[in-house]
Parts: structure tokens; C-alpha cells; sequence
């Protein structure tokens, strides 16, 4: 970081000359970029802005009009500020009444030098503070891209990109989603609660100018990767003064660390399961051509030419405890599933007896040892004997941290209904586990393997729709998951987030600015209540003519028409959605 006005006064070379600010003593913390010694009064016209100028005034114009006119310009072009040694030039005892008013109130620091003092020395040691400052903004670029390279080839987590972030800038950082939720955070010491605090409200006060910007006291830059975008990183800069150039290359790093890590995945298993894995990926990314597909799990003892193919997927209801981040807010509904579990079977929260469970050659999934990978690993290994036991062909593998994804192979698609029933019904029996402890969710049959992505992927998306639906359901379908359930399974999707933020931003910045009124709530009720205005303003406990008023501001704070039917039903999906988001 370059000298400020403050310390380049502090100096030696400059205290002997008794300097005295006569204007603009606000400013002394002002960075200076360098030094400028000038005797000429139209030197503004050769800065660049952040010079600090040294003059003797000698070949200053002479009327108070013209001094003025010289700090002006000064001032216009971004000095620092202006120091001017009395005695030798033209000012003998004191700088000019004038000179001094108007350097004050353009916010220009002023300082006059009492004794006679060499410039080449303030020069010098002013430039060797600049270059010191510049090599060590020079090591601290290296540090940062070399931690964060490092970060990147190891896959490291979100949290941990942030931690880092942190320690090296030594201010809090945060991530969050396109919907404005903390995703991740490090307060670098400070107390959590004041950082996150209202924490929407706070960041959808900051407006996006570009990709990165500095405002209100935050540096915010954009993460995103090939193309699509899904979320901001912020760092907290309590400075005055526009953030250092090194604070903006360590967020853009971390930012592109972030959107290089969640492209990576990183696999622990066998080889047989890692090739099941490869295979499924395949299918669900389209790295490998569908014909080497087919080949390698032919080679396998699994034939997937010329069958009905469905994909399946098996989830646990609750994510396994090492699946979280600790810092992350407890799910309620994971923890209902917790307290059910334990009520149904004590032997759940009892790590002893789990293990006599165990010895009997019998152990129900939720009775299984805490650690995710653990429990995981059992349910993939439950899974394939599953299908094992009701003698179906597929692949199957962990395809995250709580799922376990299957491929059906069926040689008929008359065999779809029943297969599905004889697997789930093989997996509740092989383990002993209670149907409601596991979701099995199945897509849509596909004729080819090329057709098999379609519905691995809505196998998928049925599964975590159905993780709050209580019903017993053997085997969930699309069918059984409604629109509510199918914006909730999308809720990290950037491009969902993207439509809340277009259909309701205007709206949710409005509500922040004004937390006393809460339009959102009011268009909440127009829309449950099916557009019925005298029911929804009984419904929100207001008189109809100050009902229709609300109703009258949010159309023109988002510039639509609340009569039209496709609006509403707009603005009802985007509303459904921000519930799904607002859920985590």
C-alpha cells in the first residue's frame, strides 16, 4: 500500500521543515502515488492524480484569483496534496488567506514548510517507501496465487477458499447465492452476528456496476464458470479509502478457486464402484460417447443395448452428518428425522448397540455408524444387493454425498412396474431399514441408452422434491411430486435464482429499504387468495382501499400488470420458488 499524506509528514526529512496543515486535515490518509516537485503554475495539466506536490511557490502567479485557480486545478485532477516551503520563494511568512480558503473547500490537504529544508531528501524517501510498498504488493500477489493454485489442485472445499480468503486479506469474507444466502463465511475473528445479521436486506444493497466493485465498505466480485453465474464473493474493507489493488486480485483469485472447486469431484471408492461411477457420470454429463458406454459396462456383466432402461435413484431422508458443514444451520426437518429415528429404535444414537445389531448379521441403515462416507458406502453396497435379490441387471453408485444412483436394465418395458416394487421391497428387507428412513424415486423409462440421462436426472430431481413428503410411498415418481416440490429440488439452480431475482429483485431491494412496510407479503396474499382482492385484504387485516394502494405500488414497483392472469402466474412460480430458496 503506498505512504499516505500522514506518514510521508512523519518523516524525518519533512519534520525538520516544522510542517503546519492549514487545510484539509481530513484527508492527510490519502494515498500518495509519488512526489512531484514544480515551480510552474499550470503543472495540474502533467499529474495523473495522487502526486503530492512540493513547491517553493516562487513561480506562482501573483493575485488571489489566479492561487485559486492553481489549487483548483490541483484539486480537479486528484493531488494528494500541496506542500510549499515559506521563506525562500515568494511567500516569506505565510501563505495567502485566499490560497488557504479555497484549498479548503476543495478538500485539498495544504501544508506549509516553516523551515528551509532539501527536497531530494523528502523525494527519496518518499519513493523508497513507494517501492518497498510496490514489492511487497508484488510478494503478496505471489502468496495469493500460489495458495490459491494450491487450493484449486486439491479440490478444496468452499469454506476452506473462504477461510483462506480470510487470513490473507485479514478481513471477514463471505459467500453467498444469487438469492443473497450465506453460503459460506469467516469473520476473521470478529463476532459472526454482526456480519450476517440482515444479512438480504444488507446485500441487495449493493448494486452490481461491473463483475467487481468496491461499496459501502465491501469489495464484491462475482463467481461463476463457463458462462453462468451463481453467486458473489464479499470481503469487508473497513478502510476509507478505495481497497488496494491486492485485495482485489485475492477476491477475483478465491472467486475463480470457488467456480474451479465445483467443477471438481473427487471420488474414494473401489474400482468396480468408481467404473459404476464413470459410467453414470457419463450418462448424466455426456463426457463419454454412448457407445463406449454401452461397451465398458458390457464388460462389466451389465448389457444396456436393446433394454428398457430406468433411472433410479436412492437418497437417505436426512444427509448424513459428515455430508454437512458444521458451521451450516441445522435442517428442522433433518432433525425431526433424527428424534424419529432414535424414538423408533434406540439402538440409532447408541454406538453399542449399533455394533450388537451389527454382530446379529443384520443392520438397519439408520442404525449405522454417524460418519457420512460410512453410511453411505452401506446404502450403495445395500442398493446393489438389492437388485441383486430381485435379480435386475444395472449400474449403481454414490453419485453425491447422500445419494446412491442406479440404472435399470429391464429386458421389457411390461417389466417396469413390477421391477421397480421388487427392488424397492429387496432393499427395505436386505437391511432390515425402515421404508420411511430411504427415498427410492424413479424416473421416466427410456427405450435407449441415449434417452437414459432424461431420466437419471428426473430420478433425480423426484428424489430430492420427495425428501419433505411424509407419504409411504414405495416408489415416488413424477407424478407424486408437485410444482412446489419441483422448485424446491431446484432451488440452488442459478437459472431459477436468476428468474426469482427478475421476476421479484425490484420488490425484495424495495422490502429491504423499507422493512417496516413488506410489499412481498401483500402480493403473497393477492396471489394465495386467487386474486381475489376483498379476500386477501380480510386475509392481511387491511381496509380494501389501502389494500388496493399496495397492490397499486407493486405493480409499478415491478412495472407489470397485476390484473393480467400470466403475470400473476409468473410472479406465483417466482414466489413458490423464493419459499424453496428462503427453506435452506
Amino acid at each position: 500500500m503506498f505512504p499516505t499524506v500522514r506518514e510521508i509528514l512523519a518523516l524525518d526529512s519533512v519534520r525538520h521543515g516544522l510542517p503546519s496543515v492549514l487545510a484539509g486535515a481530513a484527508l492527510l490518509d490519502t494515498p500518495v502515488r509519488w512526489v512531484h516537485v514544480a515551480e510552474v503554475p499550470d503543472i495540474a495539466t502533467l499529474l495523473r492524480g495522487g502526486e503530492l506536490v512540493l513547491s517553493t511557490g516562487i513561480g506562482l502567479p501573483p493575485s488571489d484569483d489566479a492561487l485559486c485557480g492553481f489549487v483548483a486545478a490541483l484539486a480537479e485532477v486528484g493531488a494528494a496534496g500541496l506542500v510549499i516551503e515559506l521563506g525562500r520563494g515568494r511567500f516569506a511568512s505565510s501563505l495567502p488567506r485566499a490560497m488557504i480558503s479555497e484549498a479548503a473547500r476543495r478538500s485539498l490537504p495544504l501544508i506549509e514548510l516553516r523551515r528551509t529544508v532539501r527536497f531530494v531528501r523528502i523525494t527519496e524517501a518518499v519513493h523508497a517507501l513507494i517501492v518497498d510498498a510496490q514489492l511487497t504488493e508484488l510478494r503478496a500477489t505471489e502468496e495469493i496465487h500460489q495458495r490459491f493454485t494450491e487450493l484449486s489442485v486439491e479440490g478444496a472445499e468452499p469454506s476452506e477458499v473462504v477461510h483462506q480468503a480470510a487470513v490473507l486479506s485479514g478481513c471477514p469474507v463471505v459467500l453467498e447465492n444469487l438469492s443473497r444466502q450465506v453460503l459460506a463465511y469467516d469473520p476473521a475473528g470478529e463476532r459472526p452476528e454482526p456480519l450476517l445479521d440482515d444479512w438480504e436486506q444488507h446485500s441487495r444493497r449493493l448494486q452490481l456496476p461491473s463483475r467487481t466493485f468496491h461499496a459501502a465498505g465491501w469489495l464484491v466480485t462475482t463467481v461463476g464458470a463457463r458462462g453462468q453465474d451463481w453467486g458473489r464473493l464479499l470481503l469487508r474493507w473497513p478502510g476509507p479509502a478505495t481497497p488496494p489493488s491486492r485485495l482485489t486480485i485475492l477476491l477475483e483469485r478465491a472467486a475463480s478457486t470457488l467456480a474451479l472447486g465445483r467443477l471438481i469431484r473427487r471420488d474414494a471408492e473401489g474400482l468396480e464402484r468408481q467404473i459404476h461411477r464413470t459410467l453414470l457420470t457419463a450418462l448424466l454429463d455426456h463426457s463419454r460417447p454412448v457407445d463406449e458406454v454401452a461397451l465398458r459396462a458390457k464388460a462389466l456383466g451389465v448389457p444396456l443395448e436393446r433394454r428398457h432402461l430406468i433411472g433410479v435413484v436412492v437418497r437417505f431422508r436426512s444427509a448424513p452428518r459428515d455430508a454437512r458443514d458444521p458451521r451450516d444451520p441445522v435442517d428442522p426437518a433433518d432433525l425431526a428425522d433424527d428424534i424419529a429415528a432414535r424414538r423408533r429404535d434406540p439402538a440409532a444414537g447408541n454406538p453399542v448397540a449399533a455394533r450388537d445389531v451389527a454382530a446379529g448379521g443384520s443392520t438397519p441403515l439408520r442404525d449405522l455408524a454417524a460418519d457420512g462416507p460410512t453410511r453411505l458406502r452401506d446404502l450403495a453396497e445395500a442398493v446393489s444387493a438389492a437388485l441383486r435379490d430381485a435379480g435386475i441387471e444395472g449400474l449403481t453408485s454414490a453419485v453425491d454425498d447422500a445419494t446412491v444412483g442406479a440404472l435399470l436394465a429391464l429386458r421389457s418395458p411390461a417389466d417396469e412396474d413390477r421391477a421397480l416394487l421388487l427392488f424397492a421391497a429387496a432393499l427395505h428387507r436386505a437391511r432390515g431399514t425402515d421404508p420411511g428412513a430411504v427415498i427410492v424415486a424413479a424416473g421416466t423409462g427410456a427405450p435407449t441408452l441415449r434417452e437414459a440421462r432424461r431420466s437419471l436426472s428426473e430420478a433425480r430431481q423426484v428424489a430430492d422434491a420427495a425428501r419433505h413428503d411424509r407419504r409411504d410411498v414405495p416408489v415416488f415418481r413424477l407424478p407424486d411430486v408437485g410444482l412446489a416440490g419441483l422448485l424446491h429440488l431446484l432451488r440452488d439452480e442459478p437459472r431459477l435464482q436468476t428468474f426469482v431475482e427478475r421476476e421479484l429483485g425490484p420488490l425484495l431491494a424495495h422490502d429491504a429499504r423499507h422493512p417496516r412496510e413488506q410489499l412481498l407479503g401483500t402480493l403473497r396474499a393477492y396471489l394465495d387468495n386467487g386474486r381475489n382482492k376483498s379476500a386477501a385484504a380480510a386475509a392481511t387485516h387491511l381496509s380494501r382501499p389501502a389494500f388496493y394502494e399496495r397492490l397499486t405500488r407493486i405493480a409499478r414497483i415491478l412495472n407489470t400488470d397485476l390484473d393480467s392472469v400470466d403475470t400473476c402466474l409468473s410472479l406465483h412460480v417466482a414466489l413458490l420458488a423464493l419459499t424453496a430458496i428462503r427453506e435452506r
